[in-house]
């Protein structure tokens, strides 16, 4: 079966709208990588979520003082805010684009961060008032106002939000951008709520049952969830998160490639906002090879890797021993050690410099983040250092991986 007769008529008009406003509003839509693009799908979403909650607000407004339901005027109350969330991710999509200044070298693209750190809290301020009306609604249950007018606001709301959660997903996604991520996860549990309104005064209609309380709790929940999911990816973000693995593996793969790095450690990725990556790190090299050769091959690298990934690199070469057998068996030998003791550790910058009474054996461990046990490594890599040859000298460096 064709791809396409998969989705239903409704999935079908949804893609067809979110691909419209993107080819009318984003010039070269699929250069995600672009700033400027960037930023024209940030500007788009965020246009388009005020649009929808301040139409929803509006309607829900006329028909609440028309029907007098205090329910649909809350959920105008609450499209309303969400309208002004969209309104603080428009701002800060904005200024996340502005260049950069004598201030700010790295640019702001961290303000991303920020607008979705925003829209977190206002997820979490709305599921504290639906906790808080939860409870109330159980110590002191009332009939909710039911009728076909109040009931085909919500659906439709319902079907907007949800369009609107789709909306903000597919742009958000295409260039991660957080701000509309965490309004796609708003919108979601905008749904929730509305749906558990439909269903309590679906349920109090038959059976008479008021268990509008317990069910407002349990979508308290499920959005109290949603928050504090968005607000601990942005702040993980904000602090220094763990990178994006496929980007490791690509740069290492792309530094790899030229015949004369012989490896790759010390690889960190500095963060300033999606889009926004520089990288730096260190290449092993043969100390035999001409230096003008290596440098303008690490200059290549450099360049290479710039162009592939969007990212600025700035690479250090590290000068390494390769044609003395004992040296490079030392090295299998302490490598293998350190593998059987912890498959996460690694060395590097290994040299071996001999003196009148002792041997240095010098290199780098490196080190998993948070890794426990230094010491007690410590002591077991001497032991067996030591254990090879009394002359032996044990000289390391702990590093971090910060990949």
């Amino acid at each position: 079966m064709p791809k396409a007769a998969r989705f239903s008529n409704h999935q079908r008009r949804r893609i067809v709208v979110t691909r419209w406003l993107i080819r009318r509003f984003v010039p070269n839509a699929e250069n995600t990588e672009n700033l400027a693009v960037r930023g024209a799908y940030g500007t788009l979403g965020a246009t388009v979520g005020i649009c929808v909650n301040a139409l929803l607000a509006a309607v829900k407004f006329l028909m609440g003082l028309l029907s007098g339901s205090l329910a649909v005027m809350a959920d105008a109350v609450n499209n309303l805010s969400d309208a002004a969330g969209s309104v603080v991710a428009l701002v800060t999509t904005r200024m996340a684009q502005k260049p950069v200044d004598e201030d700010h070298p790295f640019g702001h693209g961290r303000m991303e961060y920020l607008g979705s750190l925003a829209v977190g809290v206002l997820i979490l301020v709305m599921a504290i008032s639906l906790l808080k009306d939860g409870i109330a609604a159980i110590l002191a249950p009332t009939p909710l106002d039911v009728s076909v007018l109040v009931g085909v606001v919500l659906i439709l709301s319902i079907g907007l939000k949800g369009w609107l959660y789709f909306f903000y997903r597919k742009v958000g996604s295409l260039t991660d951008n957080s701000t509309l991520l965490a309004a796609a996860k708003d919108s979601l549990s905008d749904c929730i709520a509305t749906a558990a309104v439909v269903i309590s005064m679906v349920l109090q209609e038959i059976f008479g049952w008021l268990i509008d309380g317990w069910i407002g709790i349990i979508v308290a929940l499920i959005v109290l969830k949603a928050g504090v999911d968005v607000c601990r990816t942005t702040v993980d973000s904000l602090l220094g998160g763990k990178p994006d693995p496929e980007k490791i593996r690509r740069i290492k793969e792309l530094m790899l490639s030229y015949d004369g790095i012989l490896g790759v450690h010390d690889l960190v990725l500095h963060d300033y906002g999606p889009g926004r990556c520089l990288a730096s790190a260190h290449a092993e090299v043969s100390v035999e090879g001409d230096l003008l050769e290596i440098h303008e091959m690490i200059d290549d690298a450099e360049r290479h890797i710039a162009r592939e990934m969007n990212m600025p690199i700035c690479i250090h070469m590290d000068p390494i021993v390769t044609d003395d057998e004992a040296v490079n068996e030392l090295r299998r030998s302490i490598e293998g050690f350190l593998r059987q003791t912890d498959p996460c550790l690694s060395l590097h910058d290994f040299r071996v410099v001999p003196g009148q009474e002792h041997t240095n054996v010098i290199f780098d461990c490196v080190l998993p983040a948070g890794y426990r046990g230094k010491e007690q490594l410590h002591r077991a890599l001497t032991a067996y250092v030591t254990g090879l040859d009394s002359r032996y000298r044990l000289v390391v460096v702990y590093d971090t991986d910060f990949t």
